[in-house]
């Protein structure tokens, strides 16, 4: 039922036609990552729903014209970590990148503006988005071997990279050097570090005479624990012997680089917040010490924060809401701000006078922009989405700060809390928003609160889809940045330490409440959602605590125990300090697994998962359904064949959402006014 009041016809929440289908999440999106610049032409990687989640190669040339650099069916991609990263670089006319299907290094030689010049003369129908003829060729062997993190030698005709070898126990990783001499496909591979656990950003001196590189072991992770290492390099490349120059198992190094002038500058959290530092005669000196961020955590390689620029640092760094951009003058140590649109700023790199990095704010999508760091000028060379929105109908968040902990949020499972008092936890909240629509007086929307994965990560206050796609429905939203999360300093980022489970869920449910106090929801329509790890919080909200009424995992964790033995490597020792020593520490893992609480768990919950997920395997998915099931829960499951962890395909990421919100309709008995494809839910009614 709907009346007109005023200029906007009212309508209850969750039955609003949306101006945003699940369509337009995919029409055009492109996902924007690591760009680069080269010899007056810039590059960036695409990832692309429309063909199948392929990432390609993008190159813009001098002159502004934009073609993909790989033909189909070539997919830029690394699988070593699982997560990939930096897997591409351009050096000397050529381009190096690693295929997806087989992980091999190919070479494929870059047309030149000459060439494309000529091209253009003979054939004037050439399509100006088709990058040439050529084929990329295979450099590395054929020999099951992964590769990421490329990197050019500035002397030698070689590549360094990070690479990942498969053994009878868990995989092996190590730096090598790759010969860009000799038969293609058979290039000779030199090791030049082993003997820890991973390795990250081997880079190289300006005149080559030196390595540097992080390092860390089981169990630490990247953010946790990080050695900085250095070492001479020889005629042939070989380094010398290798020493440790900052870091160590409590202190978390961050893209370390060098300087034109020699000097070795990185960011670490020694101080208790990410801050630039570089290695000098006399020790380590804080460039800039500050309460804030500069730095990330590693899920990825190749992630970056600043960029020599001149005679000074470009950098990016985290504040409540969002992120900034600074010029620090490394003579003075003064730090200049340079006033952006954006709350979101990532792959911070130089382009002559010119920076580049992906930029979004609350009302753009993500774009690869170049600036001018003395004026603030952007010029935006690629948008993720050519999507058009009216204003009104963009939720824009209000960045929210709440008390949370345990008295905050109650719970079913005795023994479930952490000690503690309360604390501050930080979100962002997005209220219903529609350019023709709006809710009845008399009722408050429901509230969806999504939990970011990692659980080391964050969210941002940027125009997000999947968030407007839910708001543009008629529901609230309330992404939380808990305790754990990263931008916020070292010891926010610990309090997840033997927490986990605990202290993300109970900052969900603080934050639900706070609205609720605020008068801002509907207590009685409280949903939340969450992907891999953010999909284990949701389960656990459910099944320790009664305040939700429905939620969605996606790819998420039902039993810890599965998933400390089944794994990857780099997550294989994650829950040592998100949750305790395995096995050491079963019994806890038994107490914060919902898997074995099943009988707690009283509302609906749907499943979204991929097939051929190795990160958080379809079993884990599986198994709590039949639990549910069993039960007589309302339950559904959604698979999907040929996604792993994270859909990718444009059909499959549709259908999710879609049947996410059908789902959601069903318990809270409205019905949406999009056309849904019914989905199966066990138990809901008689016959199902």
């Amino acid at each position: 039922m709907t009346k007109t009041e005023g200029t906007k016809t009212t309508a209850p929440y969750g039955t609003w036609r949306s101006p945003l289908t699940a369509d337009d999440l995919l029409r055009g999106a492109l996902g924007l990552a690591f760009p680069s610049a080269n010899a007056g032409s810039i590059y960036w990687m695409e990832s692309r729903p429309a063909e199948g989640g392929r990432c390609v190669i993008v190159r813009r040339r001098p002159d502004g014209r934009i073609e993909d650099c790989l033909p189909a069916p070539f997919n830029a991609r690394s699988r070593v970590h699982e997560y990939g990263g930096a897997c591409y670089t351009v050096a000397a006319g050529w381009l190096y990148f690693v295929n997806f299907s087989d992980q091999r290094i190919y070479a494929l030689e870059l047309e030149t503006d000459a060439d494309a010049d000529a091209d253009a003369d003979t054939d004037a129908d050439t399509d100006a988005d088709a990058a040439g003829t050529a084929i990329p060729q295979p450099l590395t062997p054929a020999d099951g071997r992964r590769w990421a993190d490329l990197v050019a030698d500035p002397v030698r005709p070689r590549l360094l990279a990070v690479g990942e070898e498969d053994t009878d126990g868990e995989p092996r990783n190590f730096i090598a050097a790759i010969s860009l001499e000799g038969t293609p496909g058979a290039a000779t591979v030199t090791e030049v570090a082993a003997g820890h656990d991973f390795f990250a950003a081997p880079r190289l001196s300006p005149d080559g005479a030196n390595l540097s590189w992080l390092s860390w072991d089981h169990p630490a992770m990247p953010w946790d624990g990080t050695t900085l290492w250095c070492a001479s390099l020889d005629a042939a490349g070989q380094p010398g012997e290798p020493r440790a120059v900052a870091g160590g198992n409590d202190e978390a190094i961050f893209q370390p680089e060098w300087l034109p002038d020699g000097r070795l500058v990185f960011v670490t959290d020694r101080s208790g917040w990410w801050n630039l530092a570089a290695l000098t005669p006399g020790g380590l000196e804080n460039l800039l010490p500050m309460n804030a961020d500069f730095g990330l955590p590693l899920w990825q390689f190749g992630m970056r924060t600043w960029t020599a620029w001149k005679d000074r640092i470009a950098c990016t760094w985290h504040e409540a809401d969002g992120d900034r951009l600074g010029l620090l003058d490394l003579r003075s140590n003064g730090l200049e701000r340079v006033p952006l649109p954006y709350t979101q700023l990532n792959g911070l790199v130089i382009d002559g006078a010119s920076l580049l990095c992906v930029a979004a704010a609350p009302d753009r999508f993500p774009e690869l922009v170049r600036i001018d760091p003395a004026s603030g000028r952007c010029e935006v060379l690629r948008s993720s989405s050519e999507l058009a929105l009216e204003s009104g109908a963009i939720a824009v968040p209000e960045a929210l700060d709440f008390a949370a902990g345990s008295q905050a949020a109650g719970s079913k499972a005795a023994g479930s809390q952490v000690a503690g008092r309360s604390e501050i936890a930080y979100g962002y909240f997005y209220r219903p928003a529609h350019p023709s629509l709006s809710g009845p007086a008399d009722e408050r929307p429901p509230l969806l609160v999504m939990s970011h994965g990692g659980p080391t990560a964050a969210t941002a206050a940027v125009l997000n889809l999947k968030v407007q796609f839910w708001t543009s429905r008629g529901f609230a939203v309330l992404d939380v940045n808990y305790r754990g999360s990263t931008g916020y300093g070292r010891a926010y980022r610990d309090r997840l330490k033997g927490g986990w489970g605990v202290v993300d869920v109970e900052d969900c449910i603080a934050g639900a409440r706070y609205l609720v106090e605020r008068g801002e929801v509907d207590p009685e329509r409280l949903a939340i959602r969450g992907s891999s790890a953010g999909g284990y919080t949701t389960l656990a909200a459910l099944t320790f605590h009664d305040l939700f009424r429905a939620g969605a995992s996606l790819y998420g964790v039902g039993d810890l125990e599965a998933l400390a033995r089944d794994t990857h490597k780099f997550e294989s020792r994650y829950l040592d300090s998100l949750i305790g020593p395995w096995p050491q520490a079963a019994e806890v893992y038994r107490q914060r697994s919902p898997i074995h609480h099943v009988e707690q768990l009283q509302c609906p919950v749907i499943f979204l998962q991929g097939l051929e997920d190795r990160i958080v395997p379809p079993s884990q998915a599986e198994t709590m359904v039949a639990a549910l099931e069993a039960k007589g829960l309302p339950v559904a499951y959604v698979a999907f064949e040929g996604e792993q962890h994270g859909f990718r395909q444009a059909a499959n990421i549709r259908r999710a959402l879609e049947a996410e919100l059908y789902f959601y309709g069903r318990i809270f008995g409205f019905t949406p006014a999009d056309a849904i494809e019914p989905v199966l839910i066990r138990n809901l009614e008689s016959g199902d």
